[in-house]
């Protein structure tokens, strides 16, 4: 997907790409890497938002649910508006050297792929 031409990009001091405020009216929805929209709000705040948000959730474990019923922990390996790819985890197993399945998603985050701890809860 290319990202639409009034996406604001938002950038960290380091020159990280963070996410992009979105022109809603007066004010500006958020959208993350993942491509999770928030409610609009002033430039100000939009700023304030994805600079505390950071990109520290990538890092996270999700669950990717192969089918409505079985689900698989993954690592998001990576993230751009093309798509996302996620990587079944393999516990921090170093040793290993076995190439775990990869699964290629649409983007923005699909309801398939949730945070980890919403289902281990």
């Amino acid at each position: 997907m290319a990202v639409p031409t009034d996406w604001i990009e938002h950038r960290r001091g380091d020159n990280e790409l963070i996410g992009w405020m979105v022109p809603e009216g007066e004010d500006f929805a958020t959208i993350d890497l993942l491509g999770r929209r928030s409610t609009a709000v002033d430039w100000l705040t939009a700023e304030e938002r994805l600079e505390e948000l950071g990109i520290g959730y990538l890092a996270d474990r999700f669950a990717y649910w192969k089918t409505p019923s079985s689900w698989t922990r993954v690592k998001i390996i990576e993230v751009s508006p093309d798509g996302i790819v996620v990587q079944e985890d393999d516990y921090g197993d170093a040793i290993g050297g076995v190439p775990l399945p990869a699964h290629r998603l649409a983007w923005p985050m699909p309801s398939e792929l949730v945070p980890l701890a919403d289902v281990t809860g």
